[in-house]
């Protein structure tokens, strides 16, 4: 496949009305907003573009706009925040499909304290052992340095009384501070490999682009553009959602994509080719 590089945002914007971007991997790093990132966002509210960020984080959409103000990334910059955590939440709260009906009130957190937040709101007796749940909302390991092998015994505890997962962030990893950490769709995986039942909320499941589709308010999905640095969730979850993608190749997959600081072109488009996705072109960073 012929592979388009395009170099900032300013080529794609009279294309578009509406952008969904990811968080991590594309506007900041866990720690701070990338070089130009910020300076970019500014110029495509100033072109009147409508701007939506959409984040597997595990936790509530009010959460994270707190969490990514601290780090610099101001509210002025976007129209609205929609994350995987949010979509749990909503479906915990109401228990309007078969699976949230059917869940006890006696949950088990698998998360860090970054993520008690979730509780908030919930009629819900949180429990410290499998033995005393009805089921497991999982947020991601407590630390960021921990392995699927830290939580093995309670994952096969739980298997074995077969509870319910709800996974509030189907992320396999992230780079936090330049390394990779695990995310709460590791374990997730893991347990469906034990034989455990999982429902997943966030990308690339389309419900969330709907709600995103919401917020930007624009009818023609033709003018929405979707700006992501994973292949498996926002590159993927674009297409079953019916929408147009560019990938930011520094993100996730930055170590695989480059030799270097060289962005190898060719190991972009055989991974896309792998995967059977078709972005509309390449950028090593989302800037102008």
């Amino acid at each position: 496949m012929t592979l388009r590089l395009i170099d900032g945002m300013r080529a794609l914007a009279p294309e578009y009305d509406g952008f969904i971007l990811d968080l991590w991997g594309v506007v900041h790093d866990g720690t701070a907003p990338f070089p130009g990132v910020l300076d970019c966002m500014e110029r495509l509210i100033g072109a009147g573009k409508r701007l939506v960020l959409l984040s597997n984080a595990p936790r509530r959409s009010d959460d994270v706009v707190r969490r990514i103000a601290r780090i610099g990334v101001p509210e002025g910059l976007y129209h609205g925040v929609m994350s995987s955590g949010e979509e749990a939440w909503q479906h915990l709260k109401h228990r309007d499909e078969p699976f949230y009906a059917g869940l006890g009130r006696r949950c088990l957190q698998i998360g860090s304290e970054r993520d008690l937040e979730m509780r908030d709101g919930l009629d819900l007796a949180f429990v410290a052992t499998p033995a005393e749940a009805d089921f497991i909302l999982n947020t991601g390991p407590a630390e960021w340095d921990d392995t699927i092998e830290d939580y093995a015994p309670v994952l096969e505890a739980a298997h074995a009384r077969r509870l319910p997962m709800v996974c509030a962030n189907p992320d396999l990893v992230v780079i936090h501070d330049g390394k990779p950490a695990l995310c709460a769709g590791s374990l997730a995986e893991e347990y469906e490999q034990l034989g455990g039942k999982v429902r997943w909320h966030g990308k690339p499941d389309p419900s969330v682009y709907l709600s995103c589709l919401e917020l930007l308010g624009i009818v023609d999905g033709r003018r929405i553009l979707v700006v992501g640095d994973s292949l498996r969730t926002d590159i993927a979850g674009a297409a079953r959602a019916g929408l147009d993608s560019v990938l930011i190749a520094g993100g996730v997959h930055a170590a695989e994509f480059s030799d270097g600081d060289e962005l190898d072109l060719g190991r972009v488009a055989a991974a896309l080719a792998e995967h059977g996705l078709q972005p509309i072109g390449v950028m090593p960073r989302f800037v102008w």
